[in-house]
């Protein structure tokens, strides 16, 4: 659909934010967790709701360690078995299916989770990249997408224009997929997905470069 031998048309065809990313890889671009958190010594992470619309019950996630240097703060999410590094002032929680952080106001929110391929209908990562892209220009008219498969065997989606939830006091949003095949079996991996108000999506990739580069894994 779109990667492969496409994805160099596709992306000169917008002048978009996965042209700020050279060599097809993610780079934080000198931006630390620093620059996007509250530094509040970790504390945020251990009050605030525990559960989301619908009712839906959520855990707070096991805090792991506090580094103040880097004003990050390291969390276990049990439900996707996986480890990030997130910055000081958010906040994060899980039910039995994702990982789930956030800000204070919630203007940035973060997802984490598994991906079964075969049980979504498709081959691979590369092609749950292509069926998801479409869909979602489908449902959205509107919406914008492009994707890149990086250096690493990943693959990175970026959806523009994408209209505000009703919990967004400003809209539209610019949405980041990142997809991650296991490196034992391209059958499932992880799914990264980050979505910010789109006025601010211009560190939205060196955020989820921070966010990915430190996080571990239980494949």
């Amino acid at each position: 659909m779109f990667l492969s031998g496409a994805t160099a048309a596709f992306l000169m065809a917008s002048a978009a934010p996965l042209q700020a990313q050279t060599a097809n890889r993610l780079d934080p671009g000198g931006l630390t967790f620093r620059d996007f958190g509250v530094p509040d010594n970790g504390s945020s992470f251990t009050r605030g709701e525990q559960s989301i619309g619908g009712g839906t019950t959520q855990s707070f996630t096991r805090v792991l360690g506090i580094d103040p240097t880097s004003q990050a703060v390291r969390l276990r999410f049990d439900s996707v078995k996986v480890e990030l590094l997130l910055p000081m002032g958010w906040q994060a929680s899980e039910d039995g299916e994702r990982g789930i952080a956030y800000t204070l106001d919630k203007r940035i929110r973060l997802i984490v989770w598994r991906v079964d391929f075969v049980y979504e209908g498709v081959r691979d990562a590369e092609h749950y990249a292509a069926t998801k892209a479409g869909s979602m220009k489908a449902r959205r008219p509107g919406v914008q997408a492009q994707a890149r498969k990086l250096r690493d065997g990943s693959f990175l989606v970026v959806y523009e224009n994408v209209p505000k939830g009703p919990s967004d006091s400003s809209g539209p949003r610019t949405v980041f997929d990142l997809i991650l095949p296991n490196p034992k079996d391209p059958k499932v991996g992880i799914l990264v997905t980050l979505g910010m108000p789109a006025n601010e999506a211009s560190r939205g990739l060196q955020l989820l470069a921070l966010i990915t580069q430190n996080m571990r894994t239980d494949w």
